[in-house]
């Protein structure tokens, strides 16, 4: 990356109208910077509390901005798309949007900023990114994330293993088209 540029892996997920809120993330996202790739949409339970059902893609980005910025920025678009923080933490959100990997950086804090993200344990976290940024390596000589994935529970497990492009918007296989839902 060029001086003062950064390679951004992002996060997505929605619970909430996702075939509205996903799709209108990467726009406000490729309006901003550059989107150098993005991940197929995954279906997948919630986490952590019972809801609906959360799509969770990924895109990594050519950012110019620092960490507590593009937080800042990202929670900016979270609000646009209605997302409340007045609302407990594990519930049904319109969009969510965390900052997984930053360049080679490690940070805990302000706030719940931590870079690498804790949730990376999880697979819809972790196989988009695999997708797109399988060589990406951990900070301070961790592994890769295909190494992570080559290990994690859910690798076997169907609807993670194919994928098909629907409508613009890649979809784990045998899933409905994201705009169709």
């Amino acid at each position: 990356m060029a001086e003062g540029r950064h390679r951004v892996a992002l996060s997505l997920g929605s619970n909430l109208d996702a075939a509205v809120h996903l799709p209108a993330a990467i726009a406000a996202l490729r309006e901003r910077f550059t989107v150098l790739a993005e991940s197929p949409v995954y279906r997948n339970q919630a986490v952590g509390f019972a809801g609906a059902d959360f799509f969770n893609s990924a895109v990594i980005i050519d950012c110019d901005l620092e960490p507590l910025a593009l937080h800042a920025w990202l929670h900016a678009l979270e609000a646009a798309h209605g997302r409340r923080r007045d609302q407990p933490r594990f519930s049904d959100r319109p969009l969510d949007i965390d900052i997984v990997l930053f360049d080679d950086l490690v940070l805990a804090g302000p706030g719940p900023l931590q870079i690498p993200r804790a949730e990376l344990q999880y697979a819809f976290v972790l196989k988009p990114l695999v997708d797109i940024a399988a060589d990406w390596a951990l900070p301070e000589g961790g592994p890769t994330l295909a190494q992570l994935w080559a290990v994690h529970a859910e690798r076997g497990d169907p609807r993670w293993s194919a994928r098909a492009q629907c409508g613009g918007s890649a979809v784990a296989d045998g899933e409905a088209p994201l705009a169709s839902r």
